[in-house]
């Protein structure tokens, strides 16, 4: 038992030798909650007040419960489940299904997107694929939220969902999904949630069964619980209390697949008697950066006094945040690869430096600018390691060469030579890729042998496999790649956050909705949290070389950059005025403070007269029209009706008038910005080809 607790802070070991029942650990990014849940875990199985085969412990990512259960192995804890929400429900639907609905099995749809295209087909809805994925992410975030195809419109609605299509349409598509799925006999993930909660409520022998069986449950990431998932945790609980939660509200970035904070906010009401523990120690990041992070999110408003966590930093100081603007996005690639190559020079690890964005599409040009200096990188979110064909072929090899005598790590570099590792790498492309995937699984190797006593080739055979499962794969050396959302759970030496302007970050649809601007604060402090001790920030003034220079750093820059950085001024040498101090939007007519997204693209109240240039407006709707035909896209697409009239009434004559209308952001100006201003200021129709 000391050895349990040895190392652990005063704070951590408050959580792990807290009684059975209600705990909630509020933690901090690097403050060491999977540490202390695992020792939790353990600490609970080693005094007997359960046993390993009773603990349930849910998270939501596969890596992430890989990673528990190998602690867990660690710390001699066999027999307790640590699994995702989703793999928890279809282990358990599958075992009750017989009693709670009889029959052959449905199975679980493969691709979702291929039933919404059917759906939509039938509908005669839009069937391209960037449409099929915002409409199947419709249906997804209605059932996380348990909102019936009845329920869509009036609820997205009150959720100023940004949707791609008329909340109607959605509803008759989601109805005509569901109805595809139930005549084909088939399952989605949701289905795994609903049919399993649904079976423990009103099935009281199945659900006294599964209470007999499982009897301490703990979450990770309880900030990120969507309805639907407390719903299913409800069910396991029943009148019960042995839960422990673990989660930051600073870190809540998923609201948008419906993901709620509220359950660990509300956690100490729900269980008075609930023992809460903070953890702000950050052992992760320097000093500097754990500043840089308090910085960012002190801002942040709405959050209750309770769950605002301050992290302390505990490493020794590192150097400073680094800010930089730039004229164009390729210069700004350019530096960022350059201060790479850098830091390569100085012994960082190229797997150790990451450059994060908001949005995929902006890795194009840091792609170009780290090939362009012969950097290996990584593209996070592209094929999975354990999915490569190399990998396959290498796992079939291993399998195939039964229990060679010699040490494991070169028993498996002598077994992938007969699949192309070689002792030199080769040059480049794809075959370089492929020979570090295979040099990866020697690495492992090593990493499995120092860790397992008589560690041998049947035994690391079966850790591939179960990595494999759980999505959990080694360090393949190269620089990373990856959105801000896809960065959630890593960490590395050397942070690059590049592209912080706005209508990027935040993103440009999160404009006149504050909750959406909060939650884009919370991405950037995310993203500041990945980093151990080099941390940069940077965007710059225009899209393309030799571009108009119309953009501006992101607001929640304004409290970060220090006054007397040279990146603290724009062009002329002007300081931008700090975002705190900036007024609320206010209607161009009455002067009233505006609150809707509508009114706040509109510049006016809704009851305000509109002052719209009829000729123009109707000028705008024949050019989009002709944009829609050609683009062969939706006409919301192009511009939705209500930004039409906002340009109409404003009728800006310049690019900073019309970013200056909400939902025109870098985007929308480069594809179409020449054309409406071109409209505007010439006052005539436009004649679609």
């Amino acid at each position: 038992m000391d050895a349990l607790l040895e190392g652990l802070d005063p704070e951590q070991r408050a959580a792990v030798e807290a009684p059975r029942g209600p705990v909630c650990v509020l933690a901090g990014a690097g403050t060491g909650k999977t540490r202390t849940i695992t020792h939790r875990i353990a600490y609970l199985c080693q005094r007997g007040h359960v046993a390993p085969s009773q603990v349930l412990a849910v998270t939501f990512t596969k890596r992430a419960a890989g990673e528990m259960r190998t602690r867990l192995r660690s710390l001699d804890v066999h027999g307790a489940q640590a699994v995702t929400f989703h793999a928890a429900a279809s282990r358990q639907l599958r075992y009750f299904w017989p009693r709670v609905i009889g029959g052959p099995r449905w199975e679980l749809v493969d691709q979702k997107i291929r039933v919404v295209a059917r759906a939509a087909t039938r509908l005669g809805m839009p069937t391209e694929s960037d449409a099929l994925r915002d409409l199947t992410s419709e249906i997804e975030w209605a059932k996380a939220s348990l909102l019936t195809p009845e329920d869509y419109p009036a609820a997205a609605a009150r959720a100023a969902r940004d949707i791609p299509a008329p909340a109607e349409q959605i509803m008759k598509l989601y109805t005509t999904y569901e109805q595809l799925k139930t005549e084909a006999q088939l399952l989605d993930f949701d289905d795994l949630l609903l049919y399993t909660a649904g079976a423990l409520e009103d099935n009281a022998e199945v659900a006294q069964e599964f209470r007999d069986r499982y009897r301490c449950f703990v979450v990770d990431e309880y900030q990120d619980v969507t309805p639907l998932q407390q719903r299913v945790l409800d069910s396991w609980l029943g009148a019960r209390d042995d839960l422990t939660v673990v989660g930051d509200a600073n870190q809540t970035i998923y609201s948008f697949a419906g993901a709620s904070p509220q359950p660990l906010l509300n956690f100490g009401r729900r269980f008075p008697e609930a023992v809460v523990v903070r953890l702000e120690r950050d052992y992760r990041s320097t000093p500097q950066v754990v500043e840089l992070a308090n910085d960012v999110i002190k801002w942040a408003r709405g959050r209750p006094a309770g769950s605002r966590l301050q992290l302390i930093g505990q490493r020794p100081d590192g150097p400073k945040p680094r800010f930089h603007e730039f004229d164009d996005e390729p210069s700004e690639a350019d530096a960022v690869a350059g201060r790479v190559k850098t830091l390569l020079d100085e012994g960082v690890a190229a797997s150790e430096i990451a450059i994060l964005y908001r949005v995929n599409a902006q890795s194009e040009v840091y792609e170009q600018a780290l090939a362009g200096l012969g950097i290996p990188y990584l593209v996070r979110g592209g094929e999975r390691f354990f999915e490569r064909a190399e990998v396959r072929q290498a796992m079939i090899t291993l399998r195939s060469s039964g229990a060679p005598d010699g040490s494991l790590p070169e028993v498996v570099r002598s077994a992938l030579h007969r699949v192309g590792l070689t002792d030199e790498p080769p040059t480049g492309g794809s075959a370089r890729e492929r020979w570090e995937s295979l040099l990866a699984l020697v690495e492992l190797a090593e990493e499995f042998a120092a860790a397992t006593p008589d560690a041998d080739l049947p035994r690391f055979c079966v850790e591939l496999d179960m990595r494999a499962e759980a999505q959990h794969p080694p360090t393949v050396e190269g620089v990373t790649l990856a959105s801000l959302h896809a960065s959630k759970g890593l960490e590395w030496d050397a942070v690059f956050l590049v592209g912080l302007v706005e209508g990027t970050m935040p993103i440009q649809y999160a404009d006149g909705d504050e909750a959406k601007i909060e939650e884009e604060r919370r991405l950037l402090y995310v993203g500041v949290t990945r980093a151990r001790e080099h941390i940069w920030l940077s965007w710059a003034l225009a899209r393309a070389a030799g571009g108009r220079k119309y953009r501006r750093r992101s607001r929640f820059l304004y409290s970060l950059v220090p006054e007397n950085h040279p990146a603290a001024r724009v062009s002329g040498g002007a300081q931008r005025p700090p975002l705190m101090k900036k007024e609320k939007p206010t209607c161009r007519v009455c002067a009233s403070t505006l609150v809707e997204a509508q009114a706040v693209k509109l510049g006016r109240c809704r009851a305000c007269p509109s002052d719209v240039d009829e000729e123009l407006l109707e000028s705008l709707r024949r050019w989009r029209a002709g944009r829609a035909r050609e683009l062969k896209v939706p006409a919301y697409v192009v511009f939705t009706d209500a930004t039409l009239m906002a340009i109409a009434e404003q009728r800006p004559t310049d690019s900073a008038g019309l970013v200056a209308i909400s939902g025109i952001g870098a985007s929308k100006l480069d594809k179409f910005g020449d054309d409406v201003l071109g409209l505007v200021r010439a006052g005539v129709g436009y004649s679609a080809t």
